[in-house]
């Protein structure tokens, strides 16, 4: 499971130090792309074979913008010997990423914010929204 959050900083090189509690669950590569709410989603390679094959089973016309969504900016990361990753400018730039950025397991996947969206997008997040979806749940 992913979990925890981690503020980091990235070099004008796009270099990130990505923590190694998320290395070691995701693997010795993984999968760097778009998400939602201007942020990076880092999935492990079995976790994108298993989103890839469930865009795959969309009709083709459903699953045209998802794919180029997902599979247009993705790449391989392959984290250095100190446990930095190269962040692609397309990618920086889609995320708004300069220097401070926050790192968050989400369960399956990592997400890599600038801080401030972070601090602005969790600051919108509020006790009483999160207990009525957890209300949905068998817990």
């Amino acid at each position: 499971m992913l979990i925890g959050e981690y503020s980091h900083t990235i070099d004008i090189k796009g270099r990130l130090n990505f923590p190694v509690k998320l290395r070691e669950s995701l693997g010795e590569s993984f999968i760097i792309t778009r998400g939602f709410d201007h942020c990076l989603n880092v999935y492990s390679l079995s976790e994108w074979n298993c989103l890839e094959q469930s865009i795959k089973n969309l009709p083709r016309n459903k699953r045209r913008d998802i794919e180029r969504f997902f599979f247009s900016g993705a790449f391989e990361a392959v984290p250095d010997k100190q446990g930095r990753i190269v962040i692609t400018s397309n990618l920086r730039e889609y995320a708004m990423l300069d220097k401070n950025v926050v790192i968050t397991g989400a369960s399956d996947h990592v997400e890599i914010w600038d801080e401030a969206l972070w601090n602005k997008e969790f600051k919108n997040l509020s006790p009483e929204s999160i207990a009525q979806v957890m209300d949905e749940l068998d817990f």
